[in-house]
């Protein structure tokens, strides 16, 4: 059985309320592949970046769940009152 087959398999015996944790924390694991780059990428240059750095690290670690360029324009528009596209 191949890990697609297995991962159906363990979906199918989940209750509605578990499977709807298990498309969340894939969809967590899909965005921060996509908003965090690895060290390697980005070496900040100045004292405020470096602390920016180190104040995302942390927020990072603690499992605080970083938004992406769609998600970040949702939550401003939802803030200032405006449209939201769905």
């Amino acid at each position: 059985m191949g890990k697609e087959e297995e991962l159906l398999a363990h979906w199918r015996e989940l209750a509605p309320e578990k499977q709807q944790k298990v498309l969340e924390f894939v969809e967590l694991l899909k965005s921060e592949s996509e908003t965090i780059p690895s060290k390697s990428d980005f070496v900040p240059q100045t004292p405020l970046a470096k602390k920016l750095w180190e104040i995302r690290q942390r927020a990072i670690a603690a499992g605080l769940r970083l938004l992406n360029e769609d998600e970040i324009e949702i939550e401003l528009a939802a803030r200032r009152g405006g449209l939201c596209e769905s």
